[in-house]
């Protein structure tokens, strides 16, 4: 490779004028032929001819200056939440970060740091690691959390697996109160595997589970139910021991999906028994960042430690007899047997757990329920302003924590359009993936919203309803 690099051609040009790079044809044809090629067509032999492209669809090469310049152009484009703000439901939401966070995890030493193989070099980001298990098992009464999955939805996904490994059943239910997103990865997780999935209506009063159906729909052969509360339309779930009763009657799993923020007022999954705990922890001291990247957040009961994908981060002692901290357990194919792997879960947003550990120690016990509290009021308040004006109504009747579903009476494109063009961003229209759902849209609020935000954002409803 020295002797490579010591034959390259280096072309320092002025300021502004287009980097030159000097192809070497003689270092390519030497590299073909200790691989027993003729040309590079044969290098690239498997690729069908019909899906092979002569070139690349790209603009002419420009200087740094220039591509500065013009992302520069680009970027001024965007509006912040400052300037726009967003109601927009649907999952992602501006959350307040503390400097702290940033600070913590800018650090070199955790900005850099990837799966840590040396605990005597990793000790600081694997206690970090272990604080954030520790945080999470008590956020969801779980006995054990993993240190991490990808988002909340390969944690369904994850999920879905995990009962099938247990119990080796061949469905999976889910109701159809949660992201399309979410259904969407499931199927793709359960592709190759002998394991079906069952959806169920929501209760189109409440917007909650349909209890019913589920009764009906459950049966010997379902490896786990899953429910969210609260679910994607924000609705809180009240029959969760109902459900807790229908899934030990036949043996299946409880798999519970959460809102971390929304723990701060509600009871946790453990104490209504849940056997499997994921979420998504984005909102966790973790930016918005055009949708990635996020904390998929899993826990569950002790006794299915040995299926549980991801990695345990553990606490022993060293030869010193010093505390110390190491990967306990580890469960992809590349520590173990592929036969025996749980998943094949790699880089696991450790960045975005180690936000999420700084983000809780900040806060607090009573520091989470105070900003849980907010994110419920503004919910509430937000949603009775609304239904005071005339041609709008919240669709279910069930209990919201600050995402809520909104039925307008007349064109919601119409009305989403109209408060975009006045620098508010709207609701998520819902009858794309909900026909039934015409002409409403999903809200979200946080305690980033200030009562001048919502004051514009009513008044802007009203004089829409006027117009009309």
């Amino acid at each position: 490779m020295t002797s490579f690099f010591n034959q390259l051609t280096v072309y320092h040009p002025p300021r502004g004028i287009p980097m030159m790079f000097i192809p070497n044809s003689d270092q390519k044809n030497k590299m073909l032929k200790s691989i027993g090629l003729q040309d590079i067509d044969e290098l690239f032999s498997d690729i069908p001819h019909e899906i092979r492209i002569k070139k690349l669809n790209l603009p002419q090469g420009i200087s740094q200056q220039n591509v500065e310049q013009r992302l520069r152009e680009i970027v001024g484009k965007n509006k912040s939440f400052y300037e726009m703000p967003c109601f927009l439901g649907g999952g992602i939401k501006p959350h307040y970060i503390p400097a702290v966070v940033k600070h913590i995890i800018s650090r070199s030493e955790f900005y850099t740091s990837y799966t840590p193989y040396q605990p005597e070099a990793s000790q600081g980001f694997l206690q970090a690691m272990f604080e954030y298990q520790s945080m999470i098992a008590e956020l969801t009464g779980m006995d054990i959390a993993n240190a991490s999955l990808y988002d909340g939805a390969s944690a369904l996904g994850e999920a879905a697996l995990m009962c099938h490994r247990i119990n080796h059943r061949k469905s999976f239910v889910v109701p159809k109160n949660i992201s399309w997103e979410k259904r969407s990865v499931l199927k793709n997780y359960i592709k190759g595997w002998k394991l079906e999935i069952k959806e169920i209506p929501y209760n189109r009063e409440t917007g909650g589970v349909a209890l019913e159906v589920l009764k009906k729909t459950v049966d010997r052969d379902t490896a786990g139910v899953y429910i969210e509360n609260p679910n994607f339309f924000g609705i809180f779930e009240d029959k969760v021991y109902e459900i807790r009763q229908i899934t030990n009657e036949t043996g299946a799993l409880f798999v519970v999906g959460v809102d971390p923020l929304a723990l701060g007022i509600m009871k946790s999954p453990g104490d209504y028994d849940a056997d499997i705990v994921i979420g998504e922890g984005r909102n966790l001291g973790n930016p918005m960042d055009f949708g990635g990247s996020s904390l998929g957040i899993f826990a569950c009961k002790k006794e299915f430690l040995r299926q549980i994908p991801g990695r345990i981060i553990g606490m022993t002692k060293d030869m010193d007899g010093r505390r110390s901290f190491c990967m306990a357990l580890q469960t992809r194919e590349q520590h173990i047997r592929r036969g025996r792997a749980t998943s094949n879960i790699c880089t696991n947003e450790g960045l975005c757990a180690l936000a999420a550990t700084v983000f809780l120690s900040w806060l607090g016990g009573k520091g989470l329920e105070e900003l849980s509290r907010i994110n419920f009021e503004r919910g509430q308040q937000l949603a009775e302003k609304i239904v005071s004006i005339e041609g709008f109504e919240k669709i279910f009747n069930g209990i919201h924590f600050n995402e809520f579903v909104i039925k307008y009476s007349d064109d919601i494109h119409k009305l989403n359009k109209m408060l975009l063009k006045n620098g508010v961003h709207g609701g998520l229209i819902l009858d794309r993936w909900y026909p039934e759902l015409k002409n409403c849209m999903l809200l979200g609020i946080t305690e980033m919203h200030t009562d001048r935000d919502i004051q514009r954002f009513v008044t802007l409803l009203r004089h829409a309803k006027k117009k009309s």
